[in-house]
């Protein structure tokens, strides 16, 4: 499974790699142009105290690798007995990472940030983590470059009077089950749906085994709930305005809902996608920003390891060219040396 998973990951990264482009001439004498490289080091954080993920290694390493990033490390928190956990070994081994510490919390985003006798500094951290991993990473805002937010579990699923109200029930579970604190939300116009949802949420949660059974539970008295709305129109509106991590629309037409919606991590088109596949398998990443960043944030990507350079050249024309409208702007702007820099080389000639 790993094996599948992983390359349909890599199948998809792949398609993400930015190019730049080459110089091109802007102004007669004056060429621009943008290089892309890989950054230097990444320190991805794999979580380990609600359960074991192997899912994160991979969907955190592949976009890593195949952006080129010669130094990938990973931290995780090691189990009971000192060890980590193997299926976290083999899915980081299947990815071409082998630097990994037995370690989390706050101590292994600081070490990845300062830096240790044993861990070396990286230039990046990304990955979800616990409360106490999201405020280190926020304290280290500046520092380094902190990625993504990437907190609780959130989703929404959106359904018509057209959606099978079973299988809406099980998707609106597969998120909330990670933790207490997750959510999940039902948005529909159809209050037939709503309450035989609601029927069906509470006949599956029971036969839930622990821990699980208690994080659903404690959602949907907390976090998760259906909201009753007059039409499509209303539910992308607070959709919009939720931006949530995970999105499924379970519509007569998804394609054509989908097109209301400006803000999710992610959106999965009709009921034979639940959010299940994917967390693990689909291809895109599974790590979404949360919290309503959806807003502003993408999903982690290959973009997330590389950055872009601008490249400019300009010949004796078009520096002359240039000069006059350089001057007006540096003198109104008040920088002596900006333009004085062009009107010296000016008398110089």
């Amino acid at each position: 499974a790993l094996s599948w998973s992983i390359a349909n990951v890599r199948k998809y990264h792949r398609k993400q790699l930015p190019e730049g482009f080459d110089s091109f001439e802007i102004r007669p004498g004056i060429f621009t142009g943008e290089r892309v490289t890989p950054i230097d080091s990444a320190g991805l954080y794999v979580p380990r105290g609600r359960g074991s993920f192997p899912s994160m290694p991979y969907m955190l390493s592949v976009p890593a690798v195949e952006a080129g990033v010669r130094r990938v490390c990973v931290v995780t928190p090691p189990n009971s007995d000192g060890t980590v956990d193997p299926a976290c070994l083999y899915a980081a081994r299947l990815c071409g990472v082998s630097e990994i510490y037995r370690v989390g919390g706050a101590q292994a985003i600081a070490a990845l940030a300062y830096g240790t006798e044993s861990i070396k500094p990286v230039v990046k951290i990304t990955g979800p983590g616990s409360v106490y991993v999201t405020a280190a990473k926020r304290l280290l805002y500046g520092k380094i470059d902190v990625g993504l937010p990437a907190g609780p579990s959130e989703s929404v699923i959106i359904a018509d009077s057209s959606a099978d109200p079973y299988r809406a029930a099980l998707d609106l579970l597969i998120e909330a089950e990670h933790g207490s604190d997750s959510s999940a939300v039902l948005i529909t116009d159809s209050e037939e749906i709503a309450e035989k949802v609601k029927g069906y949420l509470s006949s599956i949660i029971e036969n839930v085994p622990e821990p699980r059974k208690t994080f659903l539970s404690d959602v949907f008295r907390g976090y998760g709930g259906i909201i009753l709305t007059s039409g499509l129109a209303e539910t992308a509106e607070i959709v919009n305005l939720y931006a949530p991590e995970h999105l499924q629309i379970a519509a007569a037409d998804p394609i054509k809902a989908s097109k209301l919606i400006r803000n999710a991590g992610e959106i999965l088109l009709g009921q034979d996608t639940p959010f299940s596949i994917a967390n693990y398998a689909t291809g895109p990443n599974a790590v979404l920003p949360t919290g309503g960043m959806a807003k502003s944030f993408s999903p982690v990507s290959v973009r997330d390891f590389t950055k872009s350079t601008s490249l400019i050249y300009a010949d004796r024309k078009g520096l002359k060219d240039i000069t006059p409208h350089v001057i007006a702007l540096a003198d109104y702007e008040g920088f002596n040396t900006h333009a004085g820099a062009l009107r010296m080389r000016k008398e110089q000639q």
